[in-house]
Formats: structure tokens, C-alpha cells, sequence
């Protein structure tokens, strides 16, 4: 896409957008199932809604991924106790969706393991349903950190992060 065209697809949107696409009862069902994901597993997802880019962004030509590394640091999904923090990752303007995972989790599952939640989100964001794309990302997430990092019976899991998406 042309840098030009890209800026403005970005620009156009903000959070009102990406407010009127995931509603307050469509983040308040995604923070539910986070919720709920967390009391079987240690590990901590954060689900991330963003409309467009930065500007800073847009002008170095920065993708997708880059955003969503910064985010997974920026709100601190790196720093969970066992390292099993995973990011999900929306970027409206571009329907584009990523996952960052810490390490702990990502000696799992790899890479390849990642890319096959991704595809099954990017059928469901095709398709324009954004929030069953994210739900059904928080539900594959979940089943991989139950598999791994599964908690015992009678076993505590504080909440390290916000269980609410975070959106811009």
C-alpha cells in the first residue's frame, strides 16, 4: 500500500472507531472470558484494540508487529512472575492481528504454534466479526497456557495484569 494511502486509512480512524467496531458489551464479554481464562492457567493475556497507528509510526513505516511489541512492553505483559504473558494484538485500520508472547510460553508453543491461532483469527476478521475473532484467540491462548502452565488444585493465581482490553 502506497505510504500515502496508509496515513490516511490511519488517520481516519481513531478511538471512536474502534469504540462503535468493539463496543463496551463486546470488551466487557472479551474481559469476561480473560477472566475466567485465568483461573485455570498462571499465565496473564491482555487483549489490545488500536484503531490506527501513531503517527510516528506511519511516517518510519512500521508494521503491525512493531506496535504490538512495543505494547507487550509498554504494559508490562513481559513482567509476570513465570513468564507466560501473552499480548493479542487488533489493528483495525489494517485488520491486521498479531500475539507476543513472553518466553515462558513461547518455548511451548513456537512459533508455528502462534501462526495457527493468527490464521484462525484472520478467517473471523475477513469476515468483519472482530469480537469472535478475539474471543476465539483468548480460547486457543488459553488452552496452550492450561496445557503448560496449568494450575493445581487449591492453587492461588494473582492477577498480575488488567483482565480489561486496553483500546486506542
Amino acid at each position: 500500500m502506497n505510504r500515502v494511502l496508509r496515513l490516511l486509512k490511519h488517520r481516519l480512524l481513531d478511538e471512536g472507531d474502534a469504540r462503535r467496531t468493539l463496543g463496551d458489551a463486546a470488551m466487557a464479554r472479551i474481559e469476561a472470558r480473560v477472566r475466567e481464562s485465568e483461573t485455570r492457567h498462571s499465565g496473564e493475556i491482555r487483549v489490545c484494540v488500536e484503531a490506527g497507528l501513531p503517527l510516528s509510526y506511519l511516517w518510519r513505516g512500521a508494521t503491525a508487529r512493531e506496535r504490538a511489541v512495543t505494547l507487550f512492553g509498554k504494559l508490562r505483559v513481559w513482567d509476570t512472575e513465570a513468564n507466560n504473558g501473552v499480548l493479542i494484538y487488533l489493528l483495525l485500520a489494517e485488520h491486521a492481528i498479531e500475539i507476543v508472547a513472553d518466553r515462558g510460553i513461547h518455548r511451548h508453543v513456537g512459533t508455528d504454534g502462534w501462526h495457527g491461532i493468527l490464521d484462525g483469527m484472520r478467517e473471523r476478521l475477513r469476515g468483519g466479526d472482530f469480537e469472535a475473532g478475539l474471543l476465539a484467540a483468548v480460547d486457543a491462548v488459553d488452552g496452550l497456557l492450561v496445557r503448560h502452565f496449568a494450575l493445581q488444585p487449591g492453587q492461588a493465581n494473582p492477577n498480575e495484569l488488567p483482565d480489561a482490553p486496553w483500546r486506542a
